[in-house]
């Protein structure tokens, strides 16, 4: 018979079912109520590890459209939904039962996949994603540190190529000025020349017309 109190269960695990990040299918039959307490607590509180009956986790993973899982349910089962990292619940859970033997990780679902129990140790041997950012924070802080140092650089570098430019232009300057005399002389030299030349031209058709008066 299907009570209220059933009826609360089972809605209650399907929304889990649908909002978990990642659900993982355990057996813990023979755990005593205190290591399930220390289990809990390994998990934190992005994970809420749930004990309920085959009957209702089946009926909530077929109304929250989870398939392949049924098969899993059989035996004292409990559920780890991951609303947090999957990555870390995974971690947690394959360290609790590295030493205590009588938790057994079945199986479990991610982004609609289903995974066997060496596809949850798998996932539970990969860098959790606040690792991962870590790292690619330290990458990009390694970057931005040299990009600094080389901008620090480029005014030193830009002071040593003007100094260069300017010490080239002088050089240039004093090698123009000798020839930008000689022209200039040469410049004044010339109509001084072309007026002799025309004086002469003149007192000679004077000296002429002097000898023909003679």
């Amino acid at each position: 018979m299907v009570t209220p109190a059933k009826e609360s269960a089972v809605k209650e695990i399907t929304e889990r079912f649908r909002n978990a990040t990642a659900t993982v299918v355990t057996e813990y039959r023979g755990l005593s109520t205190s290591e399930l307490t220390q289990l809990r607590r390994s998990l934190g509180n992005d994970v809420s590890y749930t004990v309920a009956k085959n009957t209702l986790v089946r009926r909530a993973a077929a109304e929250a459209g989870v398939d392949g899982l049924l098969e899993l349910f059989n035996g004292p089962t409990a559920l780890a939904f991951v609303n947090g990292e999957p990555v870390d619940a995974a971690k947690a859970l394959r360290d609790f039962a590295k030493t205590n033997a009588l938790l057994v990780i079945k199986g479990g679902v991610m982004d609609g996949k289903v995974l066997n129990p060496t596809e949850v140790n798998k996932l539970a041997d990969l860098e959790s994603r606040d690792v991962l950012l870590a790292k690619l924070a330290g990458a990009m802080k390694a970057s931005l540190s040299q990009a600094a140092v080389m901008f620090n650089q480029l005014p030193s570098q830009v002071a040593r190529l003007a100094a260069a430019l300017q010490e080239k232009k002088a050089e240039a300057g004093e090698s123009a000025e000798p020839a930008a005399d000689a022209a200039a002389a040469e410049a004044t030299e010339a109509p001084a020349a072309e007026a002799d030349a025309d004086g002469a031209a003149e007192a000679a058709p004077e000296a002429a017309s002097e000898d023909k008066q003679d």
